[in-house]
């Protein structure tokens, strides 16, 4: 019986959902148990992950590596109350979505205090389009233009339509893992989807017009 038991769990160990389980709950385990070199393998295996968010959320790329260094600062104090709800990516996204608001509504709050309305020149830099190798310079410069105004126009759209929008468009992830990062219904991530969508088809009419 015992070696059966133990052939099932070695075909578990198998199948990658199951064995990626596994192996975050060891690395978690290790963590808890102060192993630093188990923080390091984490902070390796998800910085880039953190960063793009904070990236895509912020628009700046040195307020992108601040605030991942705070995700992976509040990762570090919360990992002994982590309960194995969710993926740990999923988590780790959500604290790196949440962290990022918070500094966009601290920077909006300073630059009202300050009155500092100047535009954000890192921010139309940083966010270039990729072109690939055989792009003709004019085409490359076109959908860097491009690609700023759609971001710009991100930016514009409503807190959660718009963390729902980078989730989804730029991450690529699955409207239940935005849920769960977001704390909301799959039918609200859908709703907030499509508003979003909507918003912003009009908001790039006047783009499309001049292309």
């Amino acid at each position: 019986m015992a070696i059966f038991i133990s052939f099932k769990f070695r075909l578990l160990l198998l199948y990658t959902p199951f064995r990626h389980a596994v192996l975050e709950q060891e690395l978690i385990e290790r963590i808890r148990a102060d192993d630093p070199r188990a923080f390091k393998e984490l902070f390796d295996s998800n910085a880039t992950l953190v960063h793009n968010v904070c990236f895509r959320m912020l628009g700046n790329r040195q307020d992108a590596e601040d605030v991942t260094q705070e995700v992976f600062l509040e990762a570090y104090k919360s990992l002994k109350r982590f309960r194995f709800e969710s993926k740990l990516s999923t988590w780790l996204y959500r604290i790196a979505v949440n962290r990022s608001l918070n500094h966009q509504r601290k920077r909006k709050l300073e630059r009202w205090l300050s009155l500092d309305f100047e535009a954000n020149e890192d921010r139309a830099e940083n966010m270039a389009f990729p072109g690939t190798g055989a792009d003709a310079p004019d085409s490359i410069v076109e959908k860097k233009e491009t690609e700023r105004i759609v971001q710009e126009s991100i930016a514009t759209l409503p807190e959660r339509q718009r963390t729902a929008l980078l989730l989804h468009r730029y991450e690529d992830l699955p409207y239940q893992e935005i849920a769960e990062i977001m704390d909301v219904t799959v039918a609200s991530v859908e709703s907030l989807l499509h508003r979003a969508k909507h918003a912003l088809a009009k908001k790039l009419v006047p783009l499309k017009e001049e292309l």
